[in-house]
């Protein structure tokens, strides 16, 4: 194996283009934001460019790579850092030097390990030959049965916020872009597909594939993904990736994805990365979506039937602008991402599906959000700014309802305030004048105060109030959603007289509206509950999210029937979403042993990032 790397690592630099090389007469300028999670020092030598080879192996379940980095350097630097976390580096060398000495530094529990390479002005290129761990925090790899075919082993990764650094040496913020280049190496009978062009459409014999990526992107949107998988067009630049037995599903589900980029250009410009895919990964998936660049990856709990879950699409699909066109700086600044994303998606449903279905996506966004800010704010009220301080945290500490959805209606309340026209002109400005580039917190302020508002909207809306205080302003917008009305009514006569919705409401609501039914119910007798599962078999349901929503009221009555379903769900689904209501429920009506005992057993087939979670709100000790 060793042979091997070395091999790849002289052709990777032989063939290097010289369209990635900076040229010796070219000025290097780099300004970049101090990343507390990130032990690299970019102002001092950032990379630029890579060329990767990746050699897979489902046996030992790691992966062996070559990374070639093309550097730049300030006048004066002796080092370039890498960001690791439990890697084994087996050599490092350079283009002016051959191989070098390398150091480690002590490992960080959260940050990992910084690796510290000696170059001079000269120095084009760091090649690193390593290889990962068998626990990798990035990598998933998923025995046959966990996947949808049950006929192959998969492998995913999950890159955000900083475990790239566990698969491959790199520069690990998001503040900091490079293009790339891979050669990937797998068993001959699956299939590998990137964040990258040049995803194939058909399996190739030999199990080699190469991919590019010519945008430059921040390391968390590197993406792999192999396993028994098959692709289905969808548009002449869209498609389809997943297993065989739920890829035509999966390509009917999301049949409106043209209709989608075409929205979406119509609101904030040209659609910048080529192809539009997604790819339905095995259940254990820890997100709904991850916006993986030119490849979108998604859950298979998505999959509804009836593309009522589409809005995740809209979502990932709106990332392709906000996040991977204009980036946030630093972890700190995660708003600017998921904000403006969740602003975007509801603008795209919107446009393909009307005004009154977006309102519902919003009105259900508005009350989680009220619910985490009250949780929130018992003990925890800093975590509700949007300029978050995650100094020493992780930062995916970070993700939580406040990012996407107090940023969605900060976003919002600007709308309304200045007027769509003139909100939408200053987004597709935003979006174009700062396509590829990163943004701070502070920036955007300045360019809303610059470029939009009026210094009495400033004061009208807030703005420091909203970005740097505790909690949700009073002046939060409420979201309109009509079709809950109906919905409310008909839950509230249920709880007082036990009358269910007729046949024709039940048959005209979608996905939202029957977890909107469900949420307002409050808490039931088991006798209610029965009477609700006979007519309208929740606990069968096939929609996971009206599922989860159904688990809530069932867990805490000790609604005996729903518990092997429960547990079903909890073994065989990984995504996070879902999970944390799940086992809070289990936890807050005294079932803390049931909760324990289903964790020990659903636990292996989660991906690190969902255990990591469940393991601090279970109180998780791995056995010695």
């Amino acid at each position: 194996m060793k042979k091997l790397a070395i091999l790849a690592a002289v052709a990777l630099v032989g063939c290097q283009s010289n369209e990635t090389q900076p040229s010796e007469s070219e000025e290097t300028t780099m300004k970049y934001a101090n990343d507390i999670h990130s032990f690299s020092k970019p102002n001092e030598a950032a990379v630029k460019h890579l060329d990767i080879f990746l050699d897979v192996n489902f046996d030992t379940k790691i992966i062996t790579g070559v990374a070639d980095w093309t550097i730049e350097s300030a006048k004066g630097a002796t080092e370039i850092i890498f960001d690791t976390y439990h890697l084994g580096i087996e050599s490092v060398s350079t283009d002016d030097g051959g191989q070098v000495d390398f150091s480690m530094s002590d490992e960080d529990e959260i940050l990992g390990s910084a690796l510290h390479v000696p170059i001079t002005n000269e120095t084009k290129h760091v090649v690193i030959n390593y290889e990962t761990s068998s626990d990798a925090k990035a990598l998933q790899w998923l025995d046959p049965e966990q996947t949808s075919s049950k006929t192959a082993p998969f492998l995913l990764t999950q890159s955000q916020a900083i475990l790239a650094r566990t698969w491959l040496p790199c520069q690990d913020g998001p503040g900091i872009r490079f293009t790339y280049k891979a050669e990937v190496k797998v068993p001959e009978n699956l299939m590998a597909v990137m964040s990258a062009g040049g995803n194939p459409t058909e399996l190739h014999p030999d199990g080699s594939y190469n991919f590019e990526m010519p945008q430059a992107i921040p390391s968390y949107l590197m993406a792999l993904a192999v396993g028994d998988i098959e692709f289905r067009a969808i548009g002449e630049n869209t498609g389809v990736y997943a297993g065989p037995t739920i890829v035509d599903t999966a390509a009917c589900e999301f049949a409106d994805i043209d209709a989608m980029i075409s929205a979406a250009e119509d609101l904030y410009g040209p659609y910048a990365w080529g192809r539009y895919d997604i790819i339905v990964l095995p259940a254990s998936f820890p997100f709904g979506g991850m916006e993986n660049p030119r490849i979108t990856f998604a859950t298979p709990t998505i999959l509804a039937g009836d593309r009522s879950l589409v809005s995740l699409v809209a979502h990932e699909l709106a990332h392709s602008w906000s996040g991977n066109l204009v980036t946030n700086a630093t972890w700190n600044d995660f708003w600017l991402n998921e904000g403006f994303t969740v602003y975007f998606e509801q603008r795209i449903m919107e446009s393909v599906y009307g005004r009154e279905y977006s309102e519902m996506l919003a009105s259900l966004a508005h009350e989680g959000l009220k619910d985490e800010v009250a949780e929130f704010m018992h003990g925890h009220a800093e975590d509700t700014k949007l300029a978050i301080d995650l100094t020493d945290r992780n930062p995916d500490d970070g993700v939580t309802t406040i990012a996407y959805d107090k940023g969605y209606h900060f976003l919002r309340l600007i709308e309304q305030t200045v007027g769509r026209d003139r909100f939408d002109a200053f987004l597709k400005n935003y979006f174009t004048s700062h396509a590829f580039q990163v943004m701070t917190t502070e920036e955007f302020v300045n360019l809303l105060e610059s470029d939009l508002l009026t210094p009495e909207e400033v004061k009208e809306i807030g703005v420091q109030e909203w970005i740097y205080g505790t909690g949700l302003p009073e002046n939060c917008p409420v979201p309109n959603a009509v079709r809950f009305e109906k919905v409310d009514a008909a839950a509230s006569l249920f709880k007082t007289e036990g009358t269910l919705p007729t046949s024709e409401e039940a048959a005209a609501w979608s996905s939202h509206e029957w977890m909107r039914f469900i949420q307002e119910l409050g808490e039931l007798s088991v006798d209610q509950l029965t009477a609700l599962d006979n007519a309208f078999h929740f606990s069968k349901s096939g929609n996971s999210e009206i599922l989860a929503a159904w688990f809530q009221p069932t867990i805490r009555a000790g609604y005996e029937p729903v518990r092997p379903v429960v547990e079903d769900f909890l073994i065989h689904v990984g995504r996070r979403k879902f999970l944390t209501p799940t086992y809070k429920a289990m936890l807050e009506s005294d079932k803390s042993e049931w909760a324990k005992e289903v964790y020990q057993k659903a636990r292996p087939n989660y991906h690190a990032v969902a255990r990591e979670t469940m393991d601090d709100l279970l109180d998780y000790q791995m056995a010695e």
